[in-house]
């Protein structure tokens, strides 16, 4: 009897370790980021790429723009900055930024790209959970994709139905611009996906995160984590399977990915490459390039294959 209670005990006990461990990953990986201590950083191309975040930053927000917003399903007032190209264009590319970042820290060095050399409008929303968005847990592309179509939505009525809109999308942005393509409630307004260094499967890419922080990989443990995010954050991890899912796609894609990331493996974007026969696709490494860094490693390749691609599947000229 002594055993059985001890055995009990310790089963017990290790439920309520492994439980507490699967809500901490929960919450440390899915919950709204938390403003960090500021801590002296050593990476020599982290600093390099902060200091000139900044000053893409300060020279954007001397240009024209508009603060906007948008109501989720889900209440959630979601903000935007518009900034208009001052031509006469019917349009617009819409940014889909990645986990823990936002609209412009990650995107305000291409930005200028887009409206001066293409002529493109941009809009610059903050995902839910994220930079000026309201939202406690993050969407980690699932809920984001079903949020850029609202933002689809708001560029097509008031800009009308006659527009063309790329999405372009980093890490979890770019999952989400491949989840919201892969989708029947897309607009035909959009034209084209720029995805850079977007993961092909939610769970397998936190698995990849979990090695990263925690120096192991436990499929056993993500799939607790999705108990706690269905029953917290009211969606299911599962639903965002880019790669199953692939041959749904209703735009042409390009693929782009640093050849040096780890965060998100390499592979993935070959095999979402290889895999998708519906659209036309194309696919871009760039050599020595890490997470979210193709542009800054190789800018003007990046600016050509974008232009090429563009220029093969919409066309130069602009709609309207």
């Amino acid at each position: 009897m002594l055993a059985l209670k001890i055995a009990l005990a310790v089963i017990a006990f290790l439920l309520v370790l492994t439980l507490s461990f699967g809500y901490g990953v929960f919450m440390r990986v899915l919950s709204r980021p938390k403003r960090k201590k500021e801590k002296v950083e050593t990476d020599e191309t982290i600093i390099k790429r902060q200091e000139q975040r900044d000053t893409d930053k300060a020279l954007l927000f001397k240009r024209e723009y508009e603060d906007v917003g948008i109501k989720t399903t889900d209440g959630l007032a979601l903000r935007a900055y518009y900034f208009p190209s001052g031509a006469d264009t019917k349009r617009f590319v819409l940014f889909s930024h990645g986990y823990t970042c936002n609209g412009p820290d990650e995107f305000s060095h291409i930005v200028p790209f887009y409206l001066d050399d293409l002529k493109y409008n941009v809009l610059l929303p903050d995902h839910r959970s994220h930079g000026r968005s309201e939202g406690k847990y993050i969407g980690f592309s699932v809920l984001d994709s079903r949020d850029i179509l609202l933002w689809v939505d708001y560029l097509v009525k008031r800009f009308g139905d006659d527009i063309e809109i790329i999405m372009h999308g980093a890490s979890m942005g770019a999952a989400t611009i491949l989840l919201a393509n892969e989708s029947d409630n897309i607009q035909p307004q959009v034209k084209l996906i720029i995805e850079d260094c977007g993961f092909s499967n939610a769970k397998e890419e936190l698995t990849c995160g979990m090695e990263d922080m925690y120096g192991f990989r436990c499929m056993p443990i993500i799939n607790l984590v999705n108990i706690f995010c269905r029953l917290f954050a009211k969606y299911d991890l599962g639903d965002s399977d880019v790669i199953g899912n692939i041959n749904k796609s209703k735009n042409p894609i390009l693929f782009i990915h640093g050849a040096a990331d780890t965060f998100v493996p390499t592979r993935m974007a070959k095999e979402m490459f290889d895999a998708c026969k519906a659209v036309p696709c194309d696919i871009l490494i760039v050599e020595g390039a890490v997470h979210v860094f193709s542009y800054h490693t190789a800018p003007e390749e990046y600016k050509a294959k974008i232009k090429d691609f563009i220029y093969k599947n919409i066309g130069a000229k602009t709609a309207g």
